[in-house]
């Protein structure tokens, strides 16, 4: 039986006991009587749940899409359910969360029916194999495969504010031992969310992304405070300590802002980030970094985008510009099975700039030029498969460096 099916029927449940109707006379032309589903269709119909078609016909051997699920769990929602049908409807919900959003169902109003604290999470299989071309050393080749679990429990605290959270785990394949942290879980985010409105608003260690280059500057974590302000046209404001995950012996002190513009087919945005390190000295000279950023992508109705983002550190005296400029077509999303999508990108990072760049193929080295192309798919849903080549030159050296990255993520 299809998810959607079976996940209609639980729902047909949830109105079975919180809802004393039920339709005597057959509701859809088409479901008789004798149809092992009738009874289950009924109530749905006698409840409001669901309402057919325009000619009477319920037409249950088509499949139903998540939107048209999620609208079902909303209805069951003002049921008011408890008990062991208020926990199957809470995993409905949990399921159809981002759907239920979209159709206006606020996420607060959402928790009130589940659990106080929800999982979700990702085991995510990554591999990197690098090749470099060293004129006095000849090639070296270097890999590495690593098993990641991540869990992300997020806690309702009242209509506006939630706690959230990321534990991670990994383990190195290749010796078949803890990666990084020994094996143990290791607190990644930690942090307090407040939405009112157009406002979004938080506080303690929480992701650090710099949208409007792609991450082209920044994919880390930021322990500090951070605020966002409206809907298309947005002004975000962040602050706080920036410790690379802990590898800098004196933590950054970081403040930065960006404002962008996004209508879902063009989005363009600027951005200014200062650092301020003891450690920025040791690495060039000067202890404060001063990164400016513009970006711009816009999206075709027939699935191709075009996108490029530019930043420039104008305290570095060397490596002071990075940039990045490419194509893509479609793309994958793990909720959507069958889900696909190429892309092709010419990258140049530089290590005073791109301090923690997104991108998956820069295995050792941050300070390269190159062409990177990339696919990836979900052959099936809460599943994504991910793979990545990049051949081009080191910044320092001239030297040539090729890297291959695979990745495969199951998600829960």
């Amino acid at each position: 039986m299809k998810k959607t099916v079976a996940a209609a029927l639980a729902a047909a449940f949830v109105v079975s006991a919180s809802s004393t109707t039920f339709a005597a006379a057959n509701p859809f032309s088409d479901v008789p009587r004798g149809h092992w589903a009738y009874n289950s269709i009924a109530k749905l119909a006698a409840a409001g749940v669901v309402e057919g078609y325009g000619d009477g016909t319920y037409r249950g051997d088509r499949n139903i899409t998540r939107y048209e699920m999620a609208q079902m769990v909303a209805k069951a929602m003002a049921k008011n359910p408890t008990g062991a049908n208020k926990a199957e409807l809470d995993r409905l919900a949990a399921e159809f969360r981002d759907e239920l959003d979209a159709l206006g169902v606020r996420v607060a109003e959402l928790e009130k029916y589940a659990d106080k604290v929800v999982w979700n999470g990702e085991l995510r299989y990554r591999y990197w194999t690098e090749r470099e071309d060293l004129k006095h050393y000849g090639k070296i080749k270097s890999s590495k495969n690593r098993v990641e679990l991540r869990l992300k429990p997020t806690a309702e605290v009242n209509d506006h504010w939630k706690l959230k959270a990321r534990i991670d785990a990994r383990v190195n394949m290749a010796k078949d031992e803890g990666d990084s942290w020994n094996g143990s879980l290791h607190l990644r985010t930690a942090y307090a969310e407040g939405k009112y409105d157009k406002l979004t608003l938080q506080v303690g260690k929480f992701d650090f992304y710099t949208n409007v280059d792609d991450g082209l500057v920044m994919d880390d974590f930021l322990t500090g405070a951070a605020l966002v302000y409206g809907d298309k046209f947005k002004v975000a404001l962040m602050g706080g300590r920036y410790s690379s995950d802990g590898s800098f012996d004196d933590p950054a002190n970081y403040v930065g802002g960006e404002l962008s513009y996004d209508n879902d087919k063009l989005f363009v945005g600027a951005g200014y980030h200062h650092f301020r390190s003891d450690d920025f000295y040791g690495m060039y000279g000067k202890r404060d970094a001063n990164v400016w950023t513009v970006g711009a992508r816009y999206n075709f109705d027939n699935g191709f985008k075009i996108g490029g983002a530019y930043a420039n550190n104008n305290k570095a005296t060397i490596e002071k510009k990075s940039w990045t400029a490419g194509l893509g077509y479609k793309g994958a999303s793990y909720k959507e099975r069958g889900s696909w999508g190429i892309t092709a990108d010419y990258r140049y990072t530089s290590e005073f700039v791109s301090l923690a760049p997104t991108y998956d193929t820069w295995f050792t080295n941050l300070h390269k030029k190159g062409v990177e192309v990339g696919a990836d798919w979900a052959p099936l849903q809460n599943t994504y498969v991910k793979l990545g080549y990049f051949w081009g030159k080191t910044l320092d050296t001239n030297e040539k460096t090729k890297t291959f990255f695979g990745r495969a993520s199951w998600f829960f």
